[in-house]
């Protein structure tokens, strides 16, 4: 249904680090200096802080009281408990707390620094007060309840999980158990086969699932910082099962986790990979082109490739491509590139070209950081407070089998942030050739993220701008992953489309529709529209030029 107006606000995540951040990495030294100048602009204003403390002062007066005056936000779910609200004591520990950050924040924003100081002090104020909650201490009603019910052995299991964190997971609370899944036996499990391998990737063809199926195949890129099975998890939001029921020959590229001896692998290296498995699927199915998908990352990658086969006229090998929050176009209109400064990008690259790679557990800290009542405290409570295990959640589990990155494609990253050369023709040069999106004319479907953190999704939109060809946008209701894993049937599942796209983001939400259900069914009727003709399915994988090699996930994927 399409009556629905996309109305109230633009949705636009309160994004303080993003994917630029994930690259550069979060440096304590700039946190830092930011509580640094903020003290120190403090004591230069001492008339502006004093006022500020006469009103927190007042404001905890009348909480002791017994004042409410602050009302609990719903969707936060630390202080979901009754005794929060109920219980005299918790009461008044939330109200001084809610006072602190209201405070605090009325204290940098009616302060006379630079808007940019502004909300750098925001964001490092936000990671303090998230720090400090209330909800964060042994005095959590949970933790009492769980210490009691348990005979006190919630606290010591807590402390066990404690302790190997800090020697094991880098001190950060785990946010899923290393045995809640296997790879090949609960995650990645839909039929296939290893058909081709080189030094970079595996290239896995999948066992066909529909009576009949399409001539051209679809080619999936998935980004290099994560494995390969997001596409693939359970069998209910399997995206690979899900093409393959709806008769698409699929391919899907397993990256090889990268060690220092592939410090040297850069964008140019990937996209000549990702070229020489679009030529084995073509060789496989005796298509002439293939449909492309790629995420995050590996949308970049997809686009690079288009690009460089452009400038070689060979750009009829590719029917159509798919972006899935993707980035083409890297400029950020949020605070979060404000601790990215040159300084600290060339001391990134330094870093990473010492130790040959990137490591992906250096990311996920900073992604992490991204949400840290969701994927910090949220653990820190259940983990070491209540002494429990985390849940079994496969995304979590996807999520922390992270992989690295060479140096060099570490550094092409930098350098994409920091000059957005794909706003230019020409500004990117790929394997030799430079790179004018303009000229790909390769239809397009591009999907968002409404909530997305990593890539926010009017950059996104941005980036959709920038090549040729039909162009389709679409707007899931959802955050960086749970964007892709979008199966049908979810009643929560909505999405935001307009065919007319504008050169401003706001104007396009503004004039779009609201539609319930999953972008997966309308996708899945453009992509069919872009396959080629049905044929009768052919069960045998491979081909003699070929064969299979071993069964999937393969073996690159089970490298740590």
């Amino acid at each position: 249904m399409r009556d629905k107006p996309a109305t109230g606000v633009v949705p636009s995540p309160a994004v303080f680090i993003n994917a630029q951040s994930a690259m550069t990495g979060l440096r304590g030294r700039d946190l830092i200096s930011t509580l640094r100048s903020v003290a120190a602009h403090g004591l230069r204003n001492p008339i502006h802080s004093a006022r500020h403390a006469l009103r927190l002062g007042s404001q905890l007066g009348r909480v002791l009281l017994g004042e409410t005056l602050h009302p609990i936000n719903a969707q936060d779910t630390r202080f979901s408990d009754p005794a929060w609200s109920l219980n005299p004591f918790y009461r008044r520990s939330l109200q001084a707390y809610l006072s602190w950050q209201k405070q605090v924040k009325s204290w940098i924003d009616e302060s006379s620094m630079s808007e940019d100081d502004r909300a750098r002090a925001q964001f490092a104020f936000s990671l303090l007060n998230d720090a400090v909650a209330p909800s964060n201490t042994l005095l959590n009603p949970l933790a009492v309840k769980e210490l009691f019910n348990s005979g006190g052995q919630s606290l010591v299991r807590g402390l066990g999980h404690l302790i190997d964190d800090l020697l094991h997971n880098d001190g950060l609370p785990r946010q899923v158990s290393k045995q809640a899944f296997e790879i090949g036996k609960t995650v990645a499990t839909t039929t296939g086969s290893v058909v081709f391998r080189n030094e970079m990737l595996e290239l896995i063809q999948y066992r066909p699932m529909s009576e009949k199926q399409y001539a051209k195949p679809l080619l999936v890129v998935p980004p290099q910082i994560n494995k390969y099975y997001i596409f693939d998890l359970s069998p209910h939001n399997s995206f690979v099962q899900f093409a393959l029921k709806n008769g698409l020959q699929t391919f899907m590229i397993s990256w090889r986790n990268p060690d220092v001896r592939h410090r040297e692998w850069g964008l140019s290296t990937y996209v000549e990979a990702v070229e020489e498995a679009m030529n084995v699927c073509r060789s496989i199915t005796g298509a002439r082109d293939v449909n492309l998908m790629g995420a995050c990352a590996g949308g970049l990658t997809i686009a690079a490739l288009q690009g460089h086969l452009q400038a070689k006229r060979q750009l009829r090998r590719v029917s159509s491509a798919t972006y899935l929050v993707s980035l083409l176009d890297s400029q950020f209109d949020t605070p979060a590139t404000l601790f990215a400064d040159e300084q600290t990008l060339e001391a990134a690259k330094r870093r990473s070209y010492q130790r040959g790679v990137l490591d992906g557990r250096d990311m996920a800290k900073v992604f992490a950081w991204m949400r840290p009542n969701d994927l910090i405290w949220n653990y820190f409570v259940n983990n070491y407070l209540l002494g429990k295990v985390p849940p079994p959640f496969d995304i979590l589990y996807w999520n922390n089998d992270s992989t690295r990155l060479p140096a060099a494609f570490h550094g092409d990253l930098l350098d994409f942030f920091k000059h957005n050369p794909l706003t230019h023709p020409g500004g990117l040069e790929v394997c030799g050739t430079p790179i004018d999106l303009q000229k790909v004319t390769v239809d397009s479907f591009s999907v968002a993220g409404m909530n997305d953190h990593i890539t926010p999704w009017d950059a996104v939109y941005r980036s959709t701008l920038l090549l040729g060809g039909e162009r389709r946008f679409v707007l899931s209701n959802s955050g960086h992953v749970q964007s892709i894993l979008n199966p049908p049937g979810n009643p929560k599942a909505n999405y935001v489309e307009n065919g007319k796209l504008s050169g401003d983001p706001r104007a396009w939400y503004y004039d779009a529709k609201k539609v319930d259900g999953s972008w997966w069914t309308q996708w899945l009727e453009w992509i069919q529209q872009r396959s080629g003709a049905q044929r009768e399915t052919q069960m045998t994988l491979g081909s003699p030029d070929y064969p299979t090699m071993e069964a999937a996930p393969g073996t690159y994927v089970r490298v740590r």
